[in-house]
């Protein structure tokens, strides 16, 4: 089972919240161990994404063939 989930403070610790879905698909409970396998999502930034990109013109509103 995939799912994404927020890393949240907990104390001094990190720690993630399993969603109530997957704990009674996987009979989840209190105390049992499980296998994470983590991997970061990477965060798309789009400020400054055409920095350098050549200016937009007003194309001409002449005769089209669409």
């Amino acid at each position: 089972m995939i799912t994404e989930t927020k890393i949240r403070k907990w104390g001094n610790s990190l720690a993630m919240i399993i969603p109530k879905e997957i704990t009674k698909q996987e009979d989840l409970n209190e105390g049992d161990i499980v296998k994470v396998d983590i991997s970061k999502e990477k965060r798309i930034d789009g400020f400054g994404i055409l920095k350098g990109a050549p200016k937009f013109s007003r194309e001409d509103k002449g005769d089209s063939d669409f």
